[in-house]
């Protein structure tokens, strides 16, 4: 789930980088947010695989 909504912020971000260009700050928050989520999901993926 946690990769899914990673996903999509990081698509959501790159649509707004290149085809709309929203302001700087919304685009680099659902960035950082992506990635974050991103990173969750494979460290708990991890935890629960040992």
């Amino acid at each position: 789930m946690l990769a899914l909504i990673a996903a999509v912020l990081i698509v959501l971000w790159l649509l707004g980088f290149f085809a709309f260009h929203v302001s700087a700050g919304v685009v680099h928050v659902l960035l950082i947010i992506g990635i974050v989520m991103l990173v969750l999901h494979f460290l708990r993926g991890r935890a629960a695989t040992i």
